[in-house]
């Protein structure tokens, strides 16, 4: 699955009491398959960092309009979840400079 230079990121951070690492990672292996089936998804890299208790994400999307949708939902769900400060942000790609450094974006 690939995008063009007119895809869109979203980049949702927030408060994370943990856990974190291999923990994390057994505990939303679930929901890390769930995410496969958003619309719009190309792919997400995990983020986390247990000595700032913060954890996240970097998602690619076909465009902006399915970005802003998982967005949207994402936040209400860690809300649900006790999250109670969810930053996110969308970002277009810069297709040109992005591929000077290699970046994931096909």
């Amino acid at each position: 699955l690939g995008c063009d230079w007119s895809s869109d990121c979203a980049l949702p951070i927030f408060d994370f009491p943990g856990p974190f690492g291999e923990e994390l990672s057994t505990m939303l292996e679930k929901l890390a398959e769930s995410i496969n089936e958003e619309a719009g998804l190309i792919w997400k890299i995990w983020t986390e960092n247990e000595k700032e208790k913060i954890a996240g994400g970097i998602y690619l999307f076909e465009n902006k309009s399915t970005a802003q949708n998982y967005l949207d939902m994402h936040s209400a769900r860690l809300k649900e979840m006790g999250v109670e400060d969810v930053r996110g942000h969308i970002f277009d790609v810069n297709g040109p400079l992005s591929s000077i450094n290699k970046g994931p974006v096909f």
